[in-house]
């Protein structure tokens, strides 16, 4: 496993990690806490040591970080945990009257997730979300308290856009306020938008970037076709359009890229993501054993100049895609 810093912070993690979005998630091989943790364990001993949640992932809230608890009790101090707050709990942190990231909230919200971590600190905590009802000085101010207070050991985001970026850290500049050391976007070789802004603002402020949904809902794991996916896999139930709105020609030219190299279209996607600057971590999901240790190895392979430029003319960066 390679490790990397977290952009110019002192965190750092696996460069692979591991997502945690389907521990406790309805219909999947880890809604039930026996497999969870056992995928989960299996990814420490494949080396990984950055896992990704948030109070929202589960069939109910919070039940992912109950189960993530669970799993890393005996090897906490060796783990890198992510969690998030800022989406909706349907009540699960009392009413929040949309401002969630309040100090009011916040502080709830960290409290909640501490207990079901069943930890004393978190190593970095995410703003899921941005709040437009909540000025951003008072959400920097509340999560500076909270590491000042020792519960908090790091700060990032997620979904924010380029300005966002940019109007956080100048505020936590201004303010002398801890500042934002990550963002988690959207992003892959299939939907490469962030690369329009938020890439950039990323290495300008020092930030790592944690890409979500590298494999693009299992689009770009070789395991689908025109006519559908394997039974009970992802896009068999939700989001069918994206399997029929798929460019085909453009996956069968990727699946042809990663044959010739000898490597999965998985290894490929990955290792691509790796190779962009500022990735910090990929986050990974995974539901069984042999997929936590498929993509732990993912990173043996490197990419080179020749082949990122192959990538580029099947999957074209933002800045040649016309927006509108």
């Amino acid at each position: 496993m390679k490790f990397r810093r977290v952009g110019d912070s002192g965190l750092v993690v696996s460069a692979i990690g591991f997502g945690c979005n389907n521990l406790g998630r309805p219909n999947s091989a880890t809604e039930e806490a026996g497999e969870a943790i056992r995928v989960v364990q299996a990814a420490v001993d494949a080396g990984v040591t950055f896992f990704d949640t948030a109070d929202t992932y589960g069939r109910s809230p919070g039940l992912s970080e109950q189960y993530l608890g669970q799993a890393l009790k005996p090897v906490r101090d060796q783990v890198i945990i992510g969690t998030k707050f800022g989406m909706d709990m349907r009540g699960a942190n009392g009413m929040d009257f949309g401002a969630r990231g309040s100090r009011r909230y916040i502080v709830r919200a960290v409290e909640a997730s501490l207990r079901r971590l069943d930890t004393e600190y978190i190593d970095l905590l995410q703003y899921h979300t941005p709040d437009n009802l909540t000025p951003v000085e008072e959400t920097l101010a509340a999560l500076d308290q909270l590491i000042s207070d020792s519960k908090v050991r790091y700060i990032g985001h997620s979904n924010m856009s380029g300005w966002q970026m940019a109007q956080a850290h100048y505020v936590a500049k201004e303010l002398g306020r801890e500042r934002f050391i990550s963002a988690q976007n959207h992003y892959n070789l299939m939907d490469r938008r962030a690369e329009l802004e938020v890439l950039p603002a990323a290495i300008t402020f020092g930030m790592g970037v944690f890409p979500y949904f590298p494999l693009n809902n299992g689009l770009l794991t070789g395991k689908y076709r025109p006519d559908g996916g394997p039974e009970g896999s992802r896009l068999s139930y939700v989001r069918q359009h994206m399997v029929t709105d798929a460019d085909w020609n453009q996956l069968s030219q990727y699946s042809n890229f990663a044959q010739e190299r000898g490597i999965t279209e998985v290894e490929a996607s990955f290792s691509w993501l790796a190779s962009q600057q500022p990735v910090a971590s990929v986050i990974a999901g995974a539901t069984r054993v042999a997929q936590v240790q498929q993509n732990a190895r993912a990173l043996e392979y490197e990419m080179n100049s020749q082949d990122l430029a192959i990538l580029d003319e099947i999957f074209p960066p933002a800045d040649r895609v016309a927006l509108y």
